[in-house]
């Protein structure tokens, strides 16, 4: 996983939830894809100095959920009908992102590149399927 939640000074109080809407808000707006692993409930909880049960009941939350699913042997993963894209597609736009960043583009930019070739591979996929009817 590579966007990691970090404690914040929530109003209620609760590590537990903070934990859960946080890891929630990455699965819900595609930073992590279908299938991703989560860290360990051990590694969550080192990572942010909270006891191991704390960082258990949010993994349970986000399972009662339906957001990730946890098998002893492959751990705990974003569930496929969670993940709003899947796994490669998260990857590649990661990879896009460092690439874009280490060339000095803005984001405005490359949400504008991406807009318009959108359009164009759309309206070329939609070409193609129109002359095979």
């Amino acid at each position: 996983m590579s966007a990691h939640p970090v404690l914040s000074t929530a109003d209620d109080g609760s590590p537990t939830l903070d934990i859960y809407r946080q890891l929630r808000g990455l699965i819900v707006s595609g930073q992590l894809g279908a299938n991703e692993r989560l860290p360990t409930v051990r590694q969550t909880a080192s990572d942010l100095g909270v006891a191991p049960g704390t960082a258990a009941k949010a993994y349970k939350m986000l399972e009662q959920d339906g957001l990730v699913v946890t098998r002893t042997a492959a751990g705990t993963r974003v569930a496929e009908s969670a993940a709003r894209l899947p796994l490669a597609v998260t990857r590649q736009i990661r990879e896009l992102v460092t690439a874009a960043e280490a060339a000095g583009a803005t984001p405005d930019e490359v949400i504008d590149v991406l807009r318009v070739t959108w359009r164009t591979e759309a309206g070329a996929g939609l070409a193609e399927s129109s002359k095979e009817v």
